[in-house]
């Protein structure tokens, strides 16, 4: 997909960097928009190595423009986020054969809670308004929740980048479809067809502060090896996925039904064993990490409906746990 310099460019939503040429410093114009770069290409790519790629792509494509081409750009925002949305795109095309490659089931890269030191404590961000941290630059919202982004994972890359654009960035249907290559017509279908996906994805969810003692009960139990416990948090068709990526021990396949994961848990000595669990905020909700003398090696994030636990997503593939580390 063409996304040269010589492209159309619209408006950008949250607000134009400039007009008429009236740009400002190049430098100022891609540090105010990294963040929500980021922030567009993790929720598209469910990967924040992936989205820092994108953002260093976009950029270095816009540096490759000539000056004078840069500075007739209308909206540069609008620019940068036309590119980005189109590598994305491209990129999701690819996805699917790149995932029947890897080992075992593939999940969403999890992130911390912006900052948080050992004890699971927010920090004061030394820089808030460009924090040196990826994983701080993301806005933790349920757009980012990890069963929100395994929903996305179900969609197709048109409707995954219609949705995300039109739904949780407010970007108009007409400027939708300058990306994605479709009418404005299709593009609308296409987010209606995602909202669909998530609407038969959803159940009702426990609150933050629910799911908090929920996680912190499984904790208990877990470390305790208590079956009946661990049961009784569990839903009873509740799964476990697992993500090592072949680097890792882990499930191959999902693990189905409380009782079999109560005792998988509760036999699971080898990994509780040795390492200290942690009450951790995982892609903005309650969850738990494994850390091996100070290196996390495991992070877990659950999703709850009413007072029971139905879904864990637990991903030990080293490279996807690179925001965990320090």
């Amino acid at each position: 997909m063409d996304v040269d310099g010589d492209m159309d460019v619209y408006g950008d939503a949250g607000g134009e960097m400039g007009v008429n040429g009236e740009m400002g410093d190049d430098l100022s114009v891609i540090m105010s928009e990294r963040r929500r770069l980021t922030n567009l290409a993790y929720r598209m790519l469910g990967s924040l190595a992936d989205a820092e790629d994108v953002v260093q792509e976009t950029c270095a494509r816009w540096y490759a423009m000539p000056a004078e081409r840069r500075q007739a750009v209308a909206s540069p925002a609008g620019w940068l986020t036309t590119v980005a949305s189109r590598i994305c795109l491209t990129q999701l095309g690819s996805a699917r054969a790149r995932r029947e490659r890897y080992v075992g089931e593939w999940l969403p890269e999890p992130l911390p809670g912006h900052r948080e030191g050992a004890d699971g404590a927010a920090a004061d961000p030394a820089n808030p308004a460009d924090p040196a941290d990826p994983a701080d630059r993301i806005t933790l919202d349920e757009s980012v929740n990890m069963a929100f982004l395994v929903v996305l994972e179900t969609m197709t890359p048109a409707e995954r980048v219609a949705f995300i654009l039109h739904d949780v960035f407010q970007y108009p249907f007409a400027e939708v479809a300058a990306v994605v290559g479709r009418s404005a017509a299709a593009c609308r279908q296409l987010a209606a067809s995602a909202r669909r996906r998530i609407r038969e994805a959803q159940a009702p969810v426990a609150t933050t502060g629910v799911q908090a003692g929920l996680v912190r009960e499984f904790k208990r139990a877990w470390e305790a090896k208590d079956v009946r416990s661990l049961m009784d948090l569990l839903d009873p068709e509740a799964t476990v996925i697992a993500d090592g990526g072949g680097l890792a021990g882990a499930l191959l396949e999902p693990l189905v039904g409380s009782e079999r994961i109560a005792r998988a848990y509760a036999g699971s000595a080898g990994l509780v064993g040795g390492r200290r669990l942690r009450e951790r905020t995982v892609n903005g909700l309650p969850g738990l990490v494994a850390e091996q003398d100070g290196v996390t090696d495991t992070v877990i994030a659950f999703r709850t409906t009413g007072h029971r636990i139905s879904h864990i997503w637990v991903v030990r593939n080293p490279e996807k746990l690179r925001p965990w580390q320090g």
